[in-house]
């Protein structure tokens, strides 16, 4: 998905922000093996869900993150049942660590990135909707669903980011990698070789990036295992670049446990990180 920064400027020289979830998939796959994955999961907060939290007012799976109707059209994720902070939203980033290895410039902290917060940051309820289950469940401004039951994450491992985003791996910045247009002056400060180049396309006339992780075997194409690096605008230019964000990482259908859930792979031996990081 393609996106402006805030104030449509890079604001920063060296670094970013977070980890959490979120995949930018259609609104479709929760219909089949998505919803397979996320049913009874810990991001299943109705009835039969495994949360550290659930209602027994729903058996609805989906509805905490997605509506069909009446979503949030500000968010870069698929008809999102929550009101998003706008980019920046006040989070402390990385970058304020003023670490000297960090290569990108960073964004206001937006994108998917933000959708995963509006859970994880702990600034809302996890079960406030804009479109509640059942009728006349629509309130525009959100509405929490179940009080008694569902306030804020807790537990292990971490799901309560909170906003202060220091010890977290950075988001909402360029992919070190490289793999701009090389008529992009924004990124002649990339291309660092500690990084895995990263695949590109045209995906529906749009430049999407990825790392190719082969977890599936294919090395063509862009797969559901990949590291995705989320299209953003570089500001003035116009032009795109690929960034991280929490769901280049974190695959918010894909419960199984290897050995941490909601991974795009499995994290046996670092793949994780190996993937982008070549160290």
């Amino acid at each position: 998905m393609t996106e402006g920064f805030a104030d449509r400027k890079l604001i920063g020289v060296n670094g970013a922000v977070v980890v959490a979830c979120l995949g930018a998939a259609v609104f479709a796959l929760f219909a089949g093996g998505a919803s397979a994955q996320t049913a009874g999961s810990k991001h299943d907060l109705g009835t039969a869900g495994g949360a550290q939290q659930k209602t027994d007012l729903t058996t609805e799976v989906c509805v905490f993150c997605h509506t069909p109707h009446g979503s949030d059209t500000s968010a870069s994720a698929p008809l999102w049942n929550k009101n998003l902070a706008q980019p920046g939203g006040g989070y402390q980033r990385y970058s304020t660590l003023n670490t000297s290895t960090l290569d990108g410039d960073e964004a206001p902290v937006g994108s998917v990135s933000l959708a995963c917060l509006s859970c994880h940051d702990g600034t809302q309820a996890m079960d406030v909707l804009i479109n509640a289950p059942g009728q006349d469940g629509y309130t525009a401004g959100g509405a929490q669903f179940d009080p008694a039951a569902i306030s804020t994450m807790t537990g292990t491992p971490i799901p309560n980011l909170g906003t202060d985003l220091r010890n977290d791996h950075p988001i909402s910045i360029q992919y070190a990698g490289g793999g701009c247009s090389t008529t992009d002056t924004a990124c002649t400060n990339l291309g660092d070789k500690d990084f895995v180049t990263p695949a590109t396309d045209l995906i529906n006339n749009v430049q999407q990036w990825w790392v190719n992780t082969t977890a599936t075997g294919s090395t063509t194409g862009r797969e559901k295992t990949d590291m995705i690096l989320y299209t953003r605008s570089d500001g003035p230019s116009g032009l795109t670049e690929p960034f991280v964000e929490c769901a280049s990482c974190h695959d918010p259908h894909e419960a199984t446990v290897q050995p941490v859930s909601f991974m795009r792979i499995s994290n046996q031996n670092s793949a994780v990180c190996l993937a982008c990081h070549s160290k």
